[in-house]
């Protein structure tokens, strides 16, 4: 019959297209390779000279210190130090860690999945969600459509003896992929809405007002941006479309205007010296991330929006709803 044919149409037309995507975006993980940190972040030869040759942690730091006053650099270690590594020799950026079974520094270092033997990073996280995502609809169909069977084969109304053992497996097997990833794919859902990775879910990371593990949350619509990129239409095709350039993030505890922040260094010279402030000085609203484009996307109460509109120049403390 007509509806029937429509019917296998729809079923092949489903099947194949999340087959194909499913494929896509594993492919994507596996292939893409980890994105390290770019030259600026790594010790000139004289420095990293003098930092071999230093046996105090405390000239080393301060060899540190001078070299990332230039770079956009806002945390620290739990001990107020420069984030060094050793193995890699070079300044840690925000959110970036060294992976041992890659032996790099890795950009935003989610973690090193043994399922697609890479390190999940700035460079392949939204291929990895969506490899989660298209792999749980793949479960899903396959569990759906061979449910029937499925019900047929516990009635007894199967007829075919051989194909109920086809049945039975591919319906727990189907069902059980599909709970695993549903859990999975669940918590990195949550870690995308907190703008968390899996590494900071366990170790905050330490900000000027110590640690903070909701530090890098702009509210659950520019988290997503932040993954997925500006343009919708891309969010669900395995292309890279990330904001920000992996080295350089937003951040909701300091965004202070330069001209304020000028004058507070002014005021304080103490507390601007590189031997007590080991965060640099250049101001966050700085950053090329183009969530930072504008200062009406920091807006998030009425009273923040009556001060912007009236041009008070203002050091903002954005809230944001953990």
């Amino acid at each position: 019959t007509i509806s029937s044919t429509a019917e296998k149409v729809v079923y092949l037309v489903v099947f194949h297209l999340s087959f194909v995507m499913f494929v896509w975006s594993y492919w994507k993980t596996i292939f893409t390779s980890p994105a390290s940190p770019s030259k600026e972040f790594c010790l000139s030869k004289a420095d990293k000279e003098q930092y071999e040759k230093e046996e105090r942690p405390e000239s080393q730091q301060e060899i540190l210190r001078r070299a990332a006053k230039d770079l956009p650099i806002y945390t620290t270690t739990a001990s107020r130090a420069i984030r060094y590594c050793d193995r890699c020799q070079l300044i840690k950026p925000d959110r970036c860690h060294h992976c041992p079974a890659c032996d790099i520094c890795v950009l935003k270092m989610d973690h090193h999945c043994p399922w697609v033997n890479n390190c999940v990073g700035f460079s392949n996280y939204k291929f990895f969600l969506l490899f989660l995502m298209y792999s749980l609809l793949y479960c899903l169909f396959v569990a759906a459509t061979v449910l029937q069977y499925f019900i047929k084969f516990w009635t007894n109304e199967l007829p075919d003896t051989h194909a109920k053992f086809h049945v039975l497996f591919l319906f727990f097997v189907a069902a059980m992929f599909f709970i695993s990833i549903l859990s999975l794919f669940s918590y990195h859902c949550w870690l995308v809405g907190k703008n968390r990775s899996t590494i900071e879910t366990f170790r905050a990371p330490t900000f000027r007002n110590g640690p903070d593990k909701n530090g890098f949350s702009l509210g659950c619509s520019k988290n997503l941006r932040e993954v997925f990129g500006d343009e919708k239409k891309y969010w669900l095709i395995p292309v890279f479309t990330s904001l920000g350039d992996g080295c350089n993030f937003p951040t909701r505890l300091v965004i202070m205007d330069p001209e304020q922040l000028t004058v507070s260094s002014q005021n304080e010279p103490a507390k601007s010296s590189g031997a007590s402030q080991p965060f640099p000085t250049r101001p966050l609203s700085e950053s090329q991330n183009r969530l930072l484009a504008s200062d009406c996307q920091w807006v998030e109460s009425g009273s923040e929006e009556e001060n912007v509109k009236s041009g008070a120049k203002k050091h903002i403390i954005v809230s944001l709803e953990s």
